[in-house]
């Protein structure tokens, strides 16, 4: 416990490193703003609901929102909704990220798996507050500004076995609230019913695909080194008559060591009312490091327009909890300590009996090789057909039965020709 708490100050300086004041960097800002300059996208900021840009925090925000493809923690509801057909447990994740001046958001989401077919629910609110003063330094309206979304989530893992992990195909429905206050008029008074004419309902949707396979693996796993993932993010009617920020993203993650992880991704920005103002090619790359079994170093780049955004965070697991902290920095923040923090808790509960019941399809499987070893191919194949109903894509079970059956076939022909000879 002692070297898990440990881990956890290790992070905390990590996400904080170096600044613990705010740093004079006007020079330095100028010139990195100057040399971005050219990559302006003019088409930028022509959507709504652009709080679904945000990232809410987790491994998905460390890792430079280079997700799609990985799709491996419970934040894949913003990145790839085919991700819940893979995750290894059900998760209960409350995740805070402090954005941008008094903005914050907040999601609260749950996933869980039943077989191959992956279900979930999240919930997501960001707001920022409010207050109008009139000429004269008076109150006149105060209250937030905020766009809450519920997401409902479904996805299935097709054609997954021993050697071939399967392609997952998920979705996500998305409603969305924009509210905003009431606000005055050019003279100070208050509208009554302003903000209602402004607020409004979205109706959206997901939809992805991803698939996992070994390529180039230099080191000995069952689980696959090679992953791809693509998606089309926030598909739906415009809402007073601006479009939604679609996205198309396609996305590859690769592991060259066992702790090691890294990916990219190309994000492209489509304006479904008017494709020709369509924004820019959005680049993303992330590194996921497992330096212990408890604690991963993660970090991030995105490159969006003239704002480029860095990341870097840390895991830590304690028993059944996982928690992230990650830092953002990019031009329109300051090294600054609790500058765009954002916070992830993530409850483990369990993975429905799916790690026991490997582990018994593989004590079936060796069991029947044993008695394939001693000759007794019969009761080989019983028993390889007993792990085929814990697990009807066991390959090597399949394989197994396969080999046998045509020994025994060869076997019998043997002997009939013995007997008429």
């Amino acid at each position: 416990m002692q070297s898990k708490l440990f881990a956890v100050i290790i992070i905390f300086s990590l996400v904080a490193a170096g600044p613990l004041y705010s740093i004079d960097l006007s020079d330095p800002y100028i010139d990195i703003t100057g040399f971005f300059e050219p990559l302006i996208d003019e088409n930028e900021g022509l959507t709504s609901f652009r709080s679904l840009l945000i990232p809410g925090g987790g491994r998905a925000e460390a890792m430079g929102s280079a997700f799609s493809a990985l799709a491996n923690d419970i934040s894949f509801f913003e990145t790839n909704p085919a991700g819940s057909s893979t995750m290894t447990n059900t998760e209960l994740a409350v995740l805070h990220n402090n954005w941008i001046a008094d903005s914050r958001l907040e999601t609260v989401s749950m996933t869980s798996r039943t077989g191959n077919f992956g279900y979930g629910a999240s919930f997501r609110c960001f707001y920022v507050p409010f207050t109008e003063y009139n000429t004269f330094g008076e109150r006149v309206s105060r209250g937030y500004y905020s766009e809450t979304f519920a997401i409902l989530n479904v996805s299935y893992n097709f054609l997954a076995g021993y050697y071939f992990k399967g392609i997952a195909l998920g979705a996500n429905l998305k409603a969305g609230l924009r509210y905003i206050p009431d606000y005055s008029d050019n003279y100070g008074n208050l509208q009554d019913g302003s903000g209602f004419e402004q607020s409004a309902i979205a109706i959206m949707g997901d939809i992805g695909a991803q698939t996992r396979f070994n390529l180039v693996k230099l080191y000995n796993s069952r689980e696959p080194n090679f992953f791809l993932g693509m998606t089309i993010r926030n598909l739906g009617p415009p809402v007073m008559d601006e479009p939604l920020p679609t996205l198309v993203t396609l996305g590859t993650a690769y592991k060259p060591a066992k702790p090691i992880t890294i990916s990219a991704e190309i994000q492209k920005p489509l304006n479904l009312l008017d494709p020709a103002r369509s924004g820019s090619l959005v680049y993303g790359a992330g590194v996921m490091i497992d330096f212990v079994s408890f604690f991963s170093f993660l970090g991030g780049l995105q490159l969006k327009g003239a704002n480029p955004r860095m990341s870097i965070g840390g895991e830590v697991n304690v028993g059944d909890m996982q928690f992230n902290i990650n830092y953002t920095l990019d031009l329109t923040t300051q090294a600054a300590l609790f500058n765009r923090i954002s916070l992830a808790a993530k409850l483990n509960l369990g993975d429905k009996g799916r790690a026991e019941r490997a582990r018994k399809v593989e004590e079936l499987y060796i069991e029947g090789l044993i008695r394939y070893a001693r000759g007794d191919l019969e009761s080989a194949i019983v028993v390889w057909n007993e792990s085929l109903a814990l697990d009807k894509r066991f390959d090597p079970a399949i394989e197994g039965i396969e080999t046998a059956t045509i020994t025994l076939s060869l076997q019998n022909k043997i002997e009939d020709i013995q007997q008429i000879e």
